[in-house]
């Protein structure tokens, strides 16, 4: 593990979520640690506004799919009918998320916020200039809210290490990129009301 070779253990670990795989790939070999009481740094998933499903959805048992073909899972979920906008974070269109990630959100043993699509990219932006990498849509969820915490440590002055993962880079998007940059890109607004069809369709058990 890299932070191992320098002897650091993170203090926050930050990682995006659509489905959760790339989430518990990132967080739960600390979630191991944390739970053995070796370290207990903050967890924190990032999901799109957009698609906000463990903030705002329901944890209930429902289908993996839209047409309803698995078998049932209990999962946080904004109901398998759920259709999302169009964003750009393609990755992170998820009706639902993975069971095991809604566990230990339920257990309290991570936390969650949202951001939105243009937040992202400002952070995207700023990445690529100073780190020489274009991410894809996906991780800037993770990396604005990186950002975020990185100032909020430089004006108290608190030494924190931050953990986030870079899943892909951004080649194929940079029409996106160019949406952005050219204030052609826009958030969607979500109120409860669009989740109520969808959530209404949930399985009856």
């Amino acid at each position: 593990m890299q932070l191992a070779k320098v002897g650091e253990t993170p203090d926050l670990l930050v990682g995006c979520t659509g489905g959760g795989s790339n989430f518990a790939g990132l967080s739960f070999p600390f979630m191991r640690e944390k739970m053995k009481g070796k370290m207990n740094p903050e967890i924190r998933a990032v999901e799109p506004a957009s698609c906000p499903s463990l903030t705002r959805g329901t944890y209930a048992y429902d289908f993996g799919d839209t047409a309803g073909m698995t078998p049932l899972m209990k999962m946080h979920t904004l109901g398998h009918d759920f259709i999302p906008d169009p964003i750009h974070a393609g990755g992170l269109r998820y009706h639902g998320m993975a069971p095991l990630v809604s566990h230990i959100y339920e257990l309290g043993m991570m936390t969650a916020t949202t951001v939105g699509q243009k937040e992202c990219f400002e952070a995207a932006v700023k990445f690529a200039r100073t780190e020489g990498i274009v991410p894809a849509p996906e991780p800037t969820h993770a990396i604005a809210v990186a950002i975020q915490e990185a100032l909020k440590a430089k004006e108290t002055g608190e030494e924190k290490v931050i953990l986030t993962a870079l899943c892909g880079h951004g080649h194929f998007d940079l029409a996106a990129y160019d949406q952005f940059l050219s204030g052609n890109m826009v958030d969607s607004q979500l109120l409860d009301a669009d989740f109520e069809a969808a959530l209404a369709a949930l399985p009856v058990m």
